[in-house]
């Protein structure tokens, strides 16, 4: 049976003290569903292991159930298999060697997104800040880091994102996943 290196992001845990899920208790969940080789990255839920079995929909679909049943509630969570974060690294549109990591950030969704959802988003009147779409994912560069950007704001906004799951990443954080996941 073939088996992929998975990577599963999770939304919106372990901040300021709320939804907590310590890492160790992550790592017992995906060996808990048959995952094996599991490693976590930071406390702000990252974590990259070997699958023998389903795709990405249904991991996610097991793991955000095996979660609420361990902790009692329910975390939104994108899973991805390694080949294709290394692809959405690889596609980044901007100089991501000339950046610093916390400038440079992928927003990952759990669709694909279309420059018809960011329509509204007049992108001159954030400059020197961008941002531009990929696959399930959208690249945001933000010269002053993510905490003091007004772009990364607006693009959070619900009405833009009604209907997904969007979970972001530093640079940094995306190459470790990259690495992880090999």
């Amino acid at each position: 049976m073939a088996t992929l290196r998975y990577a599963a992001l999770l939304r919106g845990i372990n901040v300021g003290g709320h939804r907590r899920v310590p890492m160790a208790a992550l790592r017992d969940v995906l060996t808990g569903l048959g995952h094996t080789a599991v490693v976590t990255h930071l406390q702000s839920g990252n974590a990259a292991f070997t699958a023998a079995a389903g795709g990405e929909r249904e991991i996610t679909a097991a793991l955000e159930d095996a979660i609420e049943r361990r902790f009692g509630f329910r975390v939104d969570c994108l899973v991805r298999d390694g080949e294709y974060l290394r692809a959405v690294a690889e596609a980044c549109p901007f100089d991501a060697d000339g950046l610093a990591p916390k400038q440079l950030h992928i927003t990952y969704f759990s669709a694909p997104v279309t420059p018809e959802r960011f329509a509204a988003v007049d992108p001159a009147a954030f400059a020197p800040e961008e941002f531009r779409l990929g696959d399930r994912a959208l690249y945001l560069h933000t010269p002053d880091g993510m905490g003091r950007s007004r772009l990364a704001d607006v693009l959070a906004r619900p009405a833009l994102l009604t209907g997904l799951v969007a979970t972001s990443r530093n640079w940094n954080t995306v190459r470790k996943l990259v690495e992880l996941t090999r």
